[in-house]
């Protein structure tokens, strides 16, 4: 199984870019599925997540300005990014994990299934 992200790119600040993430095959189902970016020289860091049943999760940064989706019959899940500012421009991951997990929602340990990334610049 393998999880493919679309829709990086360069955009203006207090612009909006979309990314989606979808796994391979499509029919695999993830019980939750998660966005997490790195900024050169940072730490990996929680996006959203979206979890089977509707609950979504968001960092801190980005409450308020990012919305994550899922579209079941698709099986992809959306980030839809508004408001940007420059220090949203990193190299985003989309995550996946098949079944429930207790932890935190923020762990990034908890995912096996990891996207390649694909880079977000955000220009002030």
């Amino acid at each position: 199984v393998q999880l493919q992200a679309f829709g990086g790119g360069l955009v203006q600040a207090g612009g909006s870019l979309t990314l989606s993430c979808t796994p391979s095959p499509r029919a695999f189902k993830m019980y939750k599925m998660a966005w997490f970016r790195q900024a050169p020289g940072k730490e990996r860091e929680f996006v959203a997540l979206d979890q089977t049943g509707g609950s979504t999760y968001y960092g801190d940064s980005v409450k308020g300005r990012f919305i994550i989706s899922r579209d079941n019959a698709e099986n992809t899940v959306f980030l839809q990014m508004n408001s940007l500012k420059p220090e949203d421009t990193a190299v985003y991951y989309c995550a996946g994990r098949a079944s429930e997990y207790t932890g935190s929602y923020y762990s990034r340990r908890q995912y096996a299934y990891w996207t390649q990334g694909t880079q977000v610049t955000v220009s002030s």
